[in-house]
């Protein structure tokens, strides 16, 4: 690639991310709806296995395509993800929401840490400083005081997986097997989830509107959300991608503030403000002060 090239590829791959945030943000609404009538798990479960299903329909032959290695780490990385939703799930039913968005956050922190330790990358003072204000305005967003117990403990057991996912992502994507390493990534979520729950049972939606959001979700959000992440973070360091995706409470606020009616407040716009210039921080810097990170490794 020509360095022009690079850069747009670049910038394509960062507003992929953004907009994954964005889709993650919106569907707060949803899903809080959604998970009065099905139980947590059960709409995991069945909202990964439509993705999967959706998606081999359209590529039935991706992961043939794959190389034993390629599959392998496409499941390892499915497994981190699918048991990461379950901790954080079981932790929000002893955290409040606000607190469990916060910790959960908390990856934007862990991904540098995780990439500098696996990846034995550098990573530069703008990069730490982004970080830190990306981490200050979670916490304005989401904290009104913070005890640390069971719930909080196993959330951030689901960060530090989150992290490990984005770090493995960066390590081993590639967009030419983007849509096979999603389809077994999502293949292998679907599976953990189902294991989970269905000791109990699944408990399937009996509302047209509730099979709706869990299309959208599955399709939409699910299935090519993760097709855009897995392609974005085959161009992408493992930080960079964690601080674009740090912007998802913000769009969550934004929603509940359009779509659920709720007032601006001084938080929403100190610590809204404090995530997008950490953002634009590692997008406007000069690149090489920002990356100083070998994104891939072969194994």
């Amino acid at each position: 690639m020509t360095p022009e090239q690079t850069r747009r590829t670049t910038l394509l791959a960062s507003l992929a991310l953004l907009a994954l945030a964005a889709c993650w943000g919106s569907t707060f609404f949803m899903i809080k709806d959604l998970l009065d009538r099905v139980p947590t798990l059960d709409f995991l479960a069945l909202r990964f296995t439509v993705a999967s299903l959706a998606l081999l329909l359209v590529a039935p032959r991706a992961i043939a395509r794959l190389s034993p290695v390629v599959r392998r780490h496409a499941a390892v990385l499915g497994l981190l993800y699918g048991v990461a939703q379950i901790l954080q799930t079981a932790g929000l039913a002893h955290t409040p929401a606000s607190i469990s968005g916060f910790v959960t956050g908390l990856y934007v922190v862990c991904t540098p840490l995780l990439a500098a330790a696996i990846l034995r990358t550098r990573i530069p003072r703008v990069t730490w400083a982004a970080v830190a204000l990306a981490t200050v305005g979670l916490a304005v967003l989401a904290l009104d005081g913070l005890s640390v117990g069971y719930g909080e403990a196993i959330t951030l057991a689901s960060a530090v997986l989150y992290a490990l996912h984005i770090v493995g992502l960066g390590a081993w994507s590639s967009a030419r097997d983007a849509i096979g390493m999603t389809i077994l990534q999502i293949m292998v979520i679907a599976v953990v989830c189902t294991i989970a729950t269905a000791p109990d049972g699944i408990v399937l939606p009996d509302r047209t509107s509730d099979w709706v959001s869990v299309l959208y979700m599955a399709v939409v959000v699910g299935a090519l959300g993760l097709l855009g992440q897995t392609w974005a973070q085959a161009h992408l360091p493992p930080t960079r991608s964690a601080i674009i995706m740090s912007m998802e409470p913000v769009f969550a606020s934004l929603s509940a503030v359009w779509l659920g009616g709720e007032d601006v407040t001084a938080r929403l716009l100190v610590g809204g403000t404090m995530v997008l210039v950490a953002m634009l921080t590692v997008e406007l810097a000069p690149r090489r002060a920002v990356e100083g990170e070998v994104p891939h490794i072969a194994v």
